[in-house]
């Protein structure tokens, strides 16, 4: 296996080192390395970050490969800068037993860019009926710990203690997609008076925090972990802060997009910014930046979730719910929480791998750089600076709500279980990666 030392990077943003790395791992860290002969890489000025990892995308295979393949997603995905991401249960034949989620590991295994962990479902068929074979999944080839029915609520209370108590035997977790369906029949973006102006179904902020609130309580008489997938509100923001401070085994997500946008983006009835939940108020935005800065927001997700030309170029109450976002989920955060100055890149590396990474039950992934540790890199150039275009893109699908739109920031090199898979900005081909990982001259 290739030798490389990655010279002069700025680790987690701050002092310049030097990585080496050989056999799949970081042999040494620290300044001016001499390692014979191992490949030198110039990286100054880059940041260097543990290899992402995304708790949430939609791969959408099998079942749906005109959208996205476990290839083509994992793909994107280490184009952004991931080396692991939770392929989510939505798929069909849905995930929801130990033969679906191996078959997604095993084409994960094949892609050989990322490490994909399948995500299982909650519920048999995403159905809230009865619960999937959650044992077997977590007993399976592809060691599922987390679970979620994510695009349908788990809106059955007695199920949502059961699927609690059950994970708790093997320190599973339960992420759950939070909306009352009663409250959101019709609904189109967020109740608020852009909807109202437009005349579009409201989608209520109490939609989400009374099952967020149901959520927290359940787990606290359990005793289980409960995962909030992409918060949207300052109300639930305050719901996870008042649980977390109640000694509730609880986590939460925000998506760079809820970082970011607000419903205002609605008023182009571009299809393209509609997603479930929906784009909220700027004072929401604001509330989930300084739930980042507290520490009530524990990880970013990108809810990457890719469509058909088709479902998304059409009319706004026709288009399908979701946005693309494994490629430029780096730039948001570095343009909306870095530069801002609400986080710094070591609050990025929790937020984007340490953290999803624990939650989500990863091993190998999201770990220090560190001698001994699984080399599993990305170096970004904060300097640089890109227009988003979707046909560029390595994703099936063009639906990103960036198109046109200048982002910071690049990523220059994904390093994958010690091999290239992107190099000087360019995703390398399955060929040049099974050559042995030996990078371009």
């Amino acid at each position: 296996m290739s030798e490389y030392v990655f010279r002069g990077a700025r680790l987690l943003g701050g002092k310049a080192g030097d990585i080496h790395v050989r056999g799949g791992r970081i042999a040494a860290v620290g300044g001016s390395i001499d390692a014979g002969g191992a490949r030198v890489v110039d990286v100054a000025g880059l940041i260097a970050l543990p290899g992402l990892v995304d708790p949430h995308t939609h791969l959408r295979e099998p079942g749906a490969e005109d959208a996205e393949t476990v290839l083509t997603g994992s793909q994107a995905a280490a184009a952004g800068g991931y080396t692991c991401v939770n392929a989510m249960a939505n798929t069909t034949p849905v995930q929801d037993s130990a033969g679906v989620v191996e078959q997604v590991k095993h084409l994960g295994d094949l892609a050989g860019y990322c490490d994909v962990r399948p995500v299982g479902a909650v519920s048999e068929g995403l159905e809230g009926r009865h619960l999937a074979e959650l044992g077997a999944m977590a007993n399976s080839g592809a060691q599922v710990r987390f679970f979620s029915d994510d695009g349908r609520c788990v809106w059955d209370p007695v199920l949502m203690r059961r699927a609690l108590e059950y994970v708790k035997a093997f320190d599973g977790v339960v992420a759950q997609h939070a909306q009352d369906p009663r409250l959101t029949e019709g609904a189109q973006m967020h109740e608020g008076d852009v909807s109202a102006e437009l005349g579009l179904g409201g989608w209520p902020a109490v939609a989400e925090e009374s099952i967020v609130a149901r959520d927290c309580l359940l787990a606290k008489h359990v005793g289980s972990r409960v995962h909030i997938l992409h918060v949207s509100t300052a109300g639930s923001v305050d719901l996870v802060r008042w649980a977390k401070s109640q000694g509730v085994r609880v986590t939460a997500e925000a998506t760079p997009h809820h970082l970011s946008l607000d419903h205002s983006e609605a008023r182009s009835y571009d299809p393209r910014f509609k997603v479930n939940p929906p784009l909220r108020t700027r004072e929401d935005v604001e509330a989930l930046r300084q739930g980042v800065a507290d520490g009530t927001i524990d990880v970013v997700g990108t809810d990457h979730a890719p469509h058909p030309i088709e479902d998304k170029d059409c009319e706004w109450a026709a288009g399908a719910n979701g946005m693309i976002g494994l490629e430029t989920a780096l730039s948001v955060v570095q343009e909306s929480l870095v530069e801002t100055g609400i986080a710094d890149w070591e609050a990025v590396a929790r937020l984007m791998s340490f953290a999803p990474a624990r939650v989500c039950g990863n091993p190998g992934q999201g770990r220090p750089i560190e001698p001994g540790e699984p080399a599993n890199l990305c170096f970004a150039d904060p300097a640089a600076s890109r227009v988003v275009a979707g046909r560029e893109g390595h994703s099936k699908a063009i639906n990103t709500p960036w198109e046109g739109r200048t982002l910071p920031g690049r990523v220059l090199y994904t390093v994958y279980r010690g091999v290239p898979t992107v190099w000087e900005g360019r995703l390398r081909t399955r060929e040049e990666i099974a050559a042995g990982g030996d990078a371009p001259s």
